[in-house]
């Protein structure tokens, strides 16, 4: 059985003190819990501090939100994937849609990302979605099997293992607005469809899967009950520790 994996992606919000009071508060209200893998992607001026508070937790892991494909050199206001891995950092948020959208980044350039993190022994969560008006002009499928041929390519089997998937829908990010757990599915379905095809199906049955749109705490029991859902890549609501807590006891809800 896949291990369902939540993530907390703080984007651009936390300073290094909000961070500590944070994990204080949430330590203490998600117990040593290990069903579930637990991520937290803190910005990058809160890393140090989040990887030295987490450094005796053998529960929560610590992500990045994104990264630079190079080696040190210069380009200024990057960070490669050795200054991150200094830090103890295990994960990479790789393609979010506003990385997409905002800052202008394609398949290619997630690519030579997620290649980047693989060479460094770093294990990428690599964003996919569509738009609402890709959504209506029934495109969901198509620009989904372009985006994880395109950001995946080159990609083996053995580092497929190592990477995860999360199915975010752009326009149930920040809106309020949640894919229903039926068209989640659905997307999920498909995703892992497409994986057995590119890579094989014992691949595809073994990658994680997760959904990111909006997720909170009265939605994440339906959610994650879906079978191609193996967790969640949740934005706003991980900012509350408590709220975060409680999509963690609910997801943990659902295993026996």
């Amino acid at each position: 059985m896949r291990k369902k994996i939540l993530a907390a992606n703080w984007k651009m919000n936390m300073t290094v003190g909000e961070s500590e009071a944070f994990l204080e508060t949430f330590l203490q209200e998600v117990g040593e819990e290990k069903r579930v893998e637990i991520v937290i992607a803190p910005p990058f001026t809160a890393l140090s501090k989040v990887s030295d508070l987490l450094r005796d937790v053998q529960y929560v892991w610590l992500a990045a939100q994104n990264m630079h494909w190079e080696k040190p050199g210069a380009f200024t206001g990057e960070i490669n994937a050795f200054m991150l891995r200094e830090l103890f950092v295990r994960y990479v948020i790789l393609g979010h849609s506003e990385r997409r959208t905002l800052f202008g980044e394609s398949d290619e350039i997630v690519n030579k990302k997620v290649i980047a993190a693989h060479e460094s022994g770093l294990k990428p969560i690599v964003c996919i979605g569509e738009t609402l008006a890709e959504r209506d002009g029934n495109m969901v499928n198509e620009v989904l099997e372009r985006q994880i041929r395109g950001s995946l390519a080159k990609i083996s089997v053995k580092q497929m293992d190592e990477t995860v998937i999360a199915y975010e829908p752009v326009w149930a990010i920040g809106t309020g607005r949640t894919a229903t757990p039926s068209q989640a599915q659905e997307a999920h379905a498909f995703i892992r469809k497409t994986v057995a095809e590119v890579w094989n199906k014992e691949t595809a049955e073994n990658i994680r899967i997760q959904y990111g749109g909006s997720v909170k705490g009265n939605n994440t029991a339906e959610l994650m009950a879906q079978p191609d859902i193996d967790g969640a890549l949740v934005g706003g609501a991980s900012l509350d520790p408590r709220a975060f807590a409680e999509i963690v006891a609910n997801t943990c809800g659902l295993l026996a």
